[in-house]
């Protein structure tokens, strides 16, 4: 096969994919039920939102006579908040992430991916600009940013751990994360501290397989990376448990550590658990740290 018919297959198949990756995505979305505009609030804009009753610091300028005239108060007409903020996605598409322990089970990049996607589709539709770091996708609105999102998180890196790309990031903007974040931590913590610096706060997402949690393995065993870069045999796995299940519960700590010192906030996620909590739980989060 040429190279040339090598890339046009590849390319087909990426294609194949993407679909299917788009329809996961919105049908998650459309099953958090927040309303036409989950992140409404008081501010500078031209659409009504509510009247309150005038306050200390108020001035006669500000109190609605129209309204006021209805009752013995005083009330002041309140505008939504209509300044968009720029989120940007970065997702862990290493060789680490296309693990699963079972066919009933999602890869951890298809879960990390629908789950970026959705929180996507959630926040564009609540008026934010959405982009992906390390690439040429800025932040935008829109349905045909929501496309792009979704081809270019469609395709696979070939290192078996891969690093935040921090190309892109948008200073003072919001930011969310999705990794097993198995790898060398010192990228994932420079990264933050960087983001930090520029006054960049988010989420972490750690994706893990359940095996991952359990380690079910003993006896004879072969580990070996999805890339192929590393591997390990022993005769006695189970004696590698308790260690392994040390350094995890290290790994994940460190983790928590690293996103409060920064202003982040840290979930651990796993794919036999329901992905509508866990975007759930992302979207409250990017709300809450607005």
């Amino acid at each position: 096969m040429t190279e040339l018919a090598a890339l046009r297959q590849q390319s087909e198949a990426e294609a194949a994919r993407l679909p299917a990756l788009l329809a996961r995505a919105e049908h998650l979305a459309g099953t958090v039920l927040l309303g036409e505009h989950g992140r409404r609030r008081a501010g500078l804009g031209d659409d009504f939102w509510q009247y309150r009753p005038m306050q200390p610091g108020d001035t006669l300028r500000d109190v609605d006579w129209r309204r006021s005239a209805r009752s013995d108060a005083q009330y002041v007409r309140q505008l939504e908040w209509q300044i968009a903020q720029s989120i940007m996605l970065w997702v862990d598409r290493g060789a680490s992430m296309r693990f699963s322990s079972s066919r009933d089970l999602p890869t951890k990049a298809m879960r990390a991916r629908i789950l970026a996607l959705a929180s996507a589709i959630l926040l564009v539709r609540g008026g934010e600009r959405v982009g992906l770091t390390g690439s040429d996708l800025p932040p935008r609105r829109g349905r045909a940013q929501i496309a792009r999102l979704a081809e270019t998180l469609s395709t696979d890196e070939a290192q078996d751990y891969a690093a935040p790309d921090m190309r892109g990031m948008v200073a003072q903007s919001r930011s969310i994360f999705l990794s097993d974040f198995l790898g060398d931590p010192a990228p994932v913590e420079q990264a933050l501290t960087d983001a930090a610096d520029r006054g960049v706060r988010g989420v972490l997402v750690q994706v893990l397989d359940p095996s991952e949690e359990s380690f079910p393995f003993d006896g004879r065993t072969i580990f070996e990376s999805i890339g192929g870069g590393l591997r390990h045999e022993t005769l006695k796995a189970g004696d590698l448990r308790i260690r392994y299940l040390d350094r995890l519960t290290k790994r994940k700590e460190r983790l928590e550590r690293l996103a409060r010192l920064t202003g982040w906030q840290y979930m651990c996620h796993h794919t036999d658990s329901s992905a509508q909590s866990a975007l759930l739980w992302i979207y409250r989060a990017m709300d809450g740290g607005r």
